[in-house]
């Protein structure tokens, strides 16, 4: 049997700042620039997840054990949250929530929890209309 790809797209509202605390505040500004200063966005967050559908249910993945894998590891640890305050990963002077290291730190939580039969194919995480990170495990 072929290769199938399944995507869910999960939402979070969540705030961040671009910001290295060692840094001074001109290099902060000249690297960052608007970014620098908490904002926030309405996140787009889409997993797309491939392998061969089951020969009895037809899926790649049972939806309702997927949805509790982006409920816990994404909407749970992000939603009306202040990125940079409230998930250590990303405290000041750690990792810079960047849309990129976002990508990155979903793939590895989300790739963790999959049941066997399928694997993570791309982690897009959509700022806006006009911006968005992808990772696909390279």
């Amino acid at each position: 049997m072929s290769t199938a790809y399944l995507t869910r797209v999960v939402s979070f509202t969540a705030q961040h700042r671009y910001f290295r605390p060692e840094w001074t505040a001109e290099r902060n500004v000249a690297t960052f620039g608007t970014a620098g200063a908490d904002h926030g966005h309405t996140y787009q967050c889409a997993v797309t997840v491939k392998g061969t559908p089951d020969a009895v249910t037809g899926m790649v993945v049972d939806l309702a054990i997927l949805d509790g894998i982006l409920n816990e590891e994404i909407v749970g640890r992000f939603d009306q949250r202040h990125i940079n305050r409230d998930v250590p990963e990303y405290g000041y002077g750690r990792v810079v929530p960047t849309g990129e290291m976002l990508c990155l730190d979903v793939w590895q939580r989300v790739a963790a929890r999959l049941p066997s039969g399928c694997s993570l194919s791309v982690v897009r995480v959509q700022e806006d209309a006009s911006l968005y990170s992808e990772y696909r495990g390279e």
